[in-house]
């Protein structure tokens, strides 16, 4: 078939195939999109041994094999069983063993003992992946074009799905890498300096009413849709995230030990847990430090603060006399913002300080909690079977982030991208940044 023309479909450089109307990519585009998605995840673990592969140390993490071989495994599962017709899994175990939480699909190994599978080991999770990119690659050359329209999509979910799983690995090794006490790295053994924040600022938003949501053509995940109309109030927001040296100030004035600050659930999490400071910080010698990707450093008071739990970024906006934005608040206030920031691709593992003014670093850096609940928009509708379940299901208990980290993947993130997680989860990058109510 005759391709489209690069004015007709736009360009397919690194990070852009996600800007792209999934009708207008051919079998070319998405080749290229698909292997550059999937070398990146074998680029990003190339230094890691066996058994840095295999360590899995806590429930709500995985170990780095895992996330190879089910990333492999959605392949094969959505696209490769259901089109084509040719196609011989590796290894028929693999449907149990590397399944997530797709009930649709079947039963799954139970998550907390992922890390007690020694086999298959690594080379033969690099031999399932080789199976799946063949068998990938030989389906695109097959498609008709009518198929290949109604595939783009799913094989999009498919590469975004993997992007989630790549900034996924960073997280989940470097909370296993933390037990160690020799603190060794785990991405990465150069520190770059951080430098100095711009004077903090507040910035002012009108109010009135808006639109919000997903605005297609280009790929966005069913939980950022459809479309739809709300109400905002007059607000402000932070100029940046808040830094450690504004956090270190709560530490400080003993907000780790004031109940007054923090909800109710924040506050008996914090007395169980025996939390009085931010995932990976101790106290050495009367200073902070913390564990970096980079292994220990000492904390730097110009980053932002990362690893924080919506608890403690609530407790925060309490003391400082603000409070947390909407997630609304948070997409109007970016949407018109270019979408760069400290991704993935700089290969450096931490949050930075930012010079620049205005509103800033609200892509990448840290993922900002918001006082939103994860929920679904007015007429949400979850896709059709099993692959309908990749978001929906999850819309309880749950809080909103906005704006991506120092983790997420280079043209990956979108205004209307939400992520979520518990609000007691605080092993992602995850900072805050505030807002307040207008005058």
């Amino acid at each position: 078939m005759a391709s489209a023309t690069p004015s007709d479909r736009g360009d397919i450089a690194p990070r852009s195939f996600n800007r792209l109307d999934p009708r207008k990519l051919d079998q070319a585009d998405l080749a290229e999109a698909y292997d550059r998605v999937r070398r990146s995840t074998e680029a990003l673990i190339e230094s890691l041994g066996p058994e840095d592969q295999n360590l899995q140390s806590m429930p709500d993490a995985s170990p780095v094999k895992w996330h190879r071989a089910h990333t492999s495994w959605f392949f094969e599962t959505f696209i490769l069983k259901p089109h084509l017709p040719a196609y011989r899994p590796l290894d028929p175990g693999y449907e149990y063993l590397f399944n997530s939480y797709y009930n649709g699909v079947g039963r799954q190994y139970p998550r907390p003992r992922r890390g007690l599978i020694s086999r298959p080991d690594q080379a033969a999770v690099t031999d399932y992946r080789r199976h799946v990119d063949g068998a990938i690659q030989q389906l695109l050359i097959q498609l008709d074009p009518p198929t290949l329209r109604q595939l783009a999509p799913l094989i999009l979910l498919g590469l975004n799905h993997e992007q989630q799983h790549q900034e996924l690995i960073v997280t989940d090794l470097k909370h296993a890498f933390s037990f160690n006490p020799a603190h060794p790295p785990c991405f990465g053994t150069r520190h770059e300096p951080s430098g100095q924040n711009a004077a903090f600022d507040w910035l002012g938003f009108e109010g009135g009413l808006f639109e919000f949501g997903h605005e297609g053509p280009a790929f966005a995940f069913d939980n950022e849709m459809p479309r739809h109309r709300a109400f905002l109030a007059p607000f402000e927001l932070g100029s940046q995230p808040v830094s450690c040296a504004a956090y270190l100030a709560f530490m400080d004035d003993g907000g780790y030990e004031r109940p007054e600050l923090w909800l109710s659930d924040g506050w008996s999490w914090r007395q169980v847990e025996g939390i009085d400071a931010p995932l990976y910080w101790w106290r050495e010698d009367g200073d902070w430090w913390h564990y970096s990707c980079t292994g220990a450093r000492p904390v730097d008071p110009d980053s932002p603060i990362c690893h924080l739990s919506f608890y403690e970024a609530w407790a925060f906006a309490e003391w400082s006399g603000a409070r947390l934005p909407s997630e609304l608040e948070w997409e109007h206030a970016v949407r018109a913002l270019p979408i760069e920031g400290h991704f993935a691709d700089r290969r450096r593992f931490h949050p930075e300080a930012s010079a620049a003014t205005g509103l800033t670093q609200a892509y990448g850096s840290v993922w900002e909690w918001t006082s939103s609940a994860y929920a679904a928009y007015p007429g949400f509708r979850p896709g059709k079977g099993a692959v309908g379940e990749y978001n929906g299901k999850f819309m309880a208990n749950q809080m909103v982030l906005r704006g991506g980290s120092c983790a997420t993947a280079a043209g990956h993130l979108r205004a209307s991208y939400r992520n979520f997680f518990h609000p007691h989860q605080r092993w992602q990058f995850s900072g805050l940044r505030l807002a307040r109510s207008a005058s």
